[in-house]
């Protein structure tokens, strides 16, 4: 087994791949939402807090399936039944079904490695923005001539912004934007200041302001870090477009509000776009569609009054209608699992799986011979208490770890066509507990020092002592037909007194 298939048979790549899986719908429906809401709503601050609930609340759905499933799988791990536990299988029971194709459940955790590596690309890509920005803040800038610095400065207390802001004319962009949170620096091009009438660089510096004054910069790299988890979502970056533009938006309407003069601030977009300056994007004036924010300034539409309650109520009822939808789901499922093991006797599960490895023949018998279930649970909590070291004590630590490696081999040891419990390193597992040393080879092993290369996966197993067979006892298991199944080569007991190596 390659270190591939090591990695997407675990239970947390099952759950990242259901979890990318919902988050497909979930996503969408985020989209859907807010694409009802902005043919309703007019208002940029409405329609910029909308998206980002939207963003926030599909990177919400994200976070909490993926929790749901990662409990559910550990839970399964954990759980100790006190009575007669559930199992998947008996002895007599056909393996699980292998269609030649893929199946849903098998596909989905080969999605997790590469949703890993897209997210620490993206993120890695988010960083290297991040270095690049301090390096165009730090090099090639220079301070700004009087008498922008106090200008600024009166810019700042008509938008009420508490913080210092400095400027600083920098010949490595070509736009002007907003770097930093904590200390912000607006950089402009340089020869900006100088190039452009007084009034139209008081309304870029305003929009930069606004910017500041509504801690875009911090809202902007929260943003970046959904991207990167959501990468693969087309509706994400929909999504994100929109906040991006209504956050223009917003910023334009403060500049208006300050300077009043909503022509002159159109006029200055113009320049920008004439100068070229708008070449690029950024949290800067140059953000979003030129034109359609310069036709906005000109031509603004009103909104529509009831827009909110209409919004809140498409947005109740698609959410109700998702958990209804979710729920019962969740009920189907529950209901198809209690019938398919309601077909099976409680009382056959526990000799033939849960117990099959530790009761004896005489146990066997006796269990066999029995005509009631009263008799059967009384058997079996006998069972139980004679292995029980502690009997004074509620608690039956051999029951509990019993079923505890019962769930590890299910878990782990599963191979495409055996339940975990099943495989030879499942029963080994379960009769002895986890090996002192594991020497792991998933691809096998090159030749050296005389002994021959194996081009196939084993597992060797060191247990320094095993009761009634010997100290350092090593066991190996191999993969020679590649299928995911070790079988173990040889058994550990020299004596042959146990028959641990199955016929």
């Amino acid at each position: 087994m390659t270190a591939f298939e090591h990695l997407v048979h675990t239970p947390l790549a099952k759950a990242v791949g259901w979890t990318l899986f919902h988050s497909l719908w979930e996503g969408a429906l985020a989209a859907l939402v807010l694409l009802a809401v902005l043919f309703v709503v007019r208002s940029p601050r409405a329609r910029y807090a909308w998206a980002c609930v939207a963003m926030s609340g599909a990177l919400a759905g994200f976070a909490i399936t993926f929790g749901l499933l990662s409990w559910q799988g550990s839970g399964a791990a954990t759980t100790i039944p006190h009575a007669i536990p559930r199992a998947p299988a008996v002895d007599n029971q056909s393996p699980p079904d292998r269609p030649a194709r893929f199946r849903m459940e098998e596909l989905l955790p080969c999605l997790a490695p590469f949703w890993i590596a897209g997210v620490v690309v993206f993120h890695l890509r988010s960083v290297a923005g991040w270095m690049a920005a301090q390096r165009v803040r730090n090099r090639g800038v220079c301070r700004a001539p009087d008498p922008w610095p106090q200008r600024l400065r009166d810019l700042s207390a008509r938008l009420r912004v508490s913080k210092p802001v400095a400027l600083l004319e920098t010949c490595l962009a070509d736009v002007p934007v907003v770097i930093g949170y904590l200390r912000p620096v607006i950089l402009v091009p340089l020869g900006m200041l100088a190039g452009m009438p007084a009034a139209q660089v008081d309304a870029i510096l305003l929009h930069e302001l606004a910017h500041i004054q509504r801690r875009d910069y911090l809202v902007n790299l929260l943003q970046t870090v959904v991207e990167g988890f959501l990468f693969y979502h087309p509706a994400i970056w929909w999504i994100s477009g929109v906040i991006r533009a209504e956050r223009e938006n917003c910023c334009d309407d403060l500049v208006v509000a300050a300077s009043g003069d909503a022509r002159e601030y159109a006029a200055a977009l113009a320049t920008l776009e004439q100068t070229r300056w708008a070449a690029q994007a950024a949290l800067a004036a140059t953000g979003g569609s030129l034109v359609k924010r310069i036709r906005r300034l000109l031509y603004q539409p009103k909104g529509l009054v009831w827009a909110p309650f209409l919004s809140a109520g498409i947005l109740t009822m698609v959410v109700t209608g998702a958990l209804v939808a979710w729920q019962a789901g969740v009920a189907a499922q529950s209901q198809q699992r209690s019938t398919t093991e309601s077909k099976v006797s409680p009382y056959t599960k526990w000799l033939t799986e849960d117990v099959v490895y530790i009761i004896d023949n005489r146990e066997r018998a006796t269990f066999l011979s029995l005509r009631t279930d009263e008799e059967r649970n009384d058997f079996i909590e006998k069972f139980w208490l004679r292995r029980d070291p502690t009997p004074g004590t509620p608690e039956n630590e051999f029951k509990e770890e019993h079923y505890r490696r019962i769930a590890f081999a299910n878990n782990h040891y599963a191979s495409r066509t055996l339940f975990g419990w099943k495989t030879d390193r499942g029963r080994m597992y379960i009769l002895f507990g986890p090996p002192d040393e594991i020497e792991s080879h998933p691809s096998g092993t090159p030749a050296r020092d005389g002994i021959p290369a194996t081009d196939y996966p084993f597992e060797d197993w060191l247990y320094h002592h095993l009761k009634d067979i010997g100290n350092n006892v090593p066991i190996e298991f191999a993969d020679t037909a590649k299928t995911g199944e070790f079988k173990m080569t040889k058994d550990p007991d020299p004596s042959g007194a146990h028959r641990f190596v199955r016929p």
